[in-house]
């Protein structure tokens, strides 16, 4: 196997896939590969920097630091597609304050019969043109 490299790139990047890669395709799947790096490197600072507390140790217990962590990565997807909803311009509102306000709810309001009535309908999410990939 024969490694191409552009003398132009300070860094370059190199991926491991399953996908068969051609003269025609690899430009396209360095893209998307580099988004999905995009994607993850961002998510993955956001949790750990920005109110989540990834890298605060809870405890020691292995089984419950991947609870904990999978609970992380459902938050965070819950907030990407409330702050990239079509509702969340209107609100007007920081993302810091919008996170404050749903913790404060979710630690002082208890839900009701139409509440639960509420979640169980089903629902549809528009994002933004410019969010979907």
């Amino acid at each position: 196997m024969r490694l191409e490299t552009d003398s132009t790139v300070k860094y370059p990047f190199l991926f491991i896939t399953d996908y068969p890669i051609t003269f025609y395709n690899f430009k396209r799947v360095v893209e998307h590969g580099r988004r999905r790096w995009k994607i993850e490197n961002e998510g993955f600072n956001r949790q750990k920097n920005h109110g989540y507390h990834l890298k605060h140790i809870f405890c020691r217990d292995y089984n419950a630091m991947k609870i904990h962590y999978l609970l992380i990565q459902i938050a965070h997807a819950i907030s990407q597609l409330w702050e990239h909803s079509s509702d969340m311009k209107t609100l007007k509102y920081s993302i810091k304050e919008l996170h404050e306000d749903l913790k404060v709810t979710f630690l002082t309001v208890l839900l009701t019969e139409i509440d639960m009535e509420y979640a169980s309908m089903r629902k549809r999410i528009r994002l933004d043109q410019d969010m979907a990939a």
